[in-house]
């Protein structure tokens, strides 16, 4: 099941502090920082741009000091020329560390879990997750919380009218 977080249309109605927050969970942190995913480059491109910023708590850190450690994901990591250190070395670099946030009132189904959308809650974040226990409060955290949750990211830059109005007047 695709959730698309289109930006900057995913945005709207956001009135926290600018950039806006995303948090990402583990899977995504892999394909960001080692696998090299293709859904990745938006992520990118709206961290470079300073459109939005990515914020972890220590439990992120620990959880994937944990997985990098996993039987299935260190051979990779070194298949890829990466090291488990190098990897936790860029996280700390990447991410802007906040307090671990109190939990919500819904409670997801895979507790290693839970934090993200706690911490996504508490921020009004955007969570770009994998995950079907996270997908399926996506829901509950937007109404009750404000935080926007999906599994993808797309960006697209909106043009303004006056762009529009500048290429009309040239095209005719």
């Amino acid at each position: 099941m695709k959730i698309v977080l289109r930006w900057p249309q995913c945005n709207e109605g956001y009135s926290g502090p600018e950039p806006r927050p995303v948090i990402l969970d583990t899977n995504v942190v892999l394909d960001m920082l080692i696998f090299d995913d293709p859904l990745v480059p938006p992520i990118h491109e709206l961290l470079a741009e300073k459109k939005v910023r990515w914020i972890a708590d220590q439990a992120q850190r620990i959880e994937l000091e944990r997985v990098l450690e996993y039987s299935q994901i260190a051979p990779r990591v070194a298949f890829y020329g990466k090291t488990v250190a190098g990897v936790l070395a860029a996280f700390d670099a990447a991410v802007e560390y906040v307090p671990e946030a109190q939990k919500i009132r819904f409670t997801c189904t895979d507790p290693d879990d839970q934090h993200f959308l706690d911490l996504a809650s508490a921020h009004k974040a955007l969570l770009v997750s994998k995950d079907k226990a996270v997908l399926k409060l996506r829901k509950r955290v937007a109404q009750y919380y404000g935080a926007t949750v999906g599994n993808m990211v797309e960006y697209s830059v909106v043009e303004t009218s006056k762009t529009v109005d500048a290429v009309e007047s040239i095209a005719a």
